[in-house]
């Protein structure tokens, strides 16, 4: 890649420390393994992942940047949903430290066109440290990298 900014950036939020607050970095592992196009940047943002991945952009050359991380939108356990910054729950979307990180995004996204791609979470066990996912959303890992791909344009026979 010729520039140090990507086209589209895909930010996995999260921290396996949490139970089902590793689903975006499990997500990016599994992203990491195929082979993306030059113009595409996959990043395990952790739990800063909002704050930190605007280190990673650049108005001017970046035109995607897609959000993966758990969120409460009131779904059933692994069920995925696409969501825009306008669409984020209410107070539901915050960082491990309470930072509410939808009102950043506002500031960015009549800039860079921004998707966050939300699982709806069964358990998180923050302060606790519980290592593993749910079993519901571990089986959302592969649709989601299939999501994913669909919205960068590719087809890796994942559908």
């Amino acid at each position: 890649m010729d520039s140090l900014y990507s086209e589209i950036v895909v930010a996995g939020c999260g921290t396996p420390l949490y139970a089902d607050d590793g689903f975006g970095p499990a997500v990016v592992e599994s992203l990491k393994g195929l082979e993306l196009p030059e113009n595409v940047t996959v990043v395990d943002a952790g739990l800063g992942g909002p704050h930190f991945v605007f280190t990673l952009l650049n108005p001017e050359s970046t035109k995607t940047l897609i959000i993966v991380d758990i969120a409460d939108f009131g779904g059933e356990p692994g069920e995925l949903r696409w969501l825009a910054v306008d669409e984020l729950p209410v107070g539901s979307y915050r960082d491990a430290h309470s930072w509410d990180l939808a009102e950043p995004l506002q500031y960015i996204k009549d800039d860079i066109r921004i998707r966050v791609l939300a699982c709806q979470k069964k358990y998180v066990s923050t302060p606790e440290m519980v290592i593993g996912i749910t079993d519901e959303v571990q089986r959302a890992i592969p649709d989601a990298v299939s999501e994913i791909l669909k919205e960068i344009g590719m087809n890796y026979g994942t559908a």
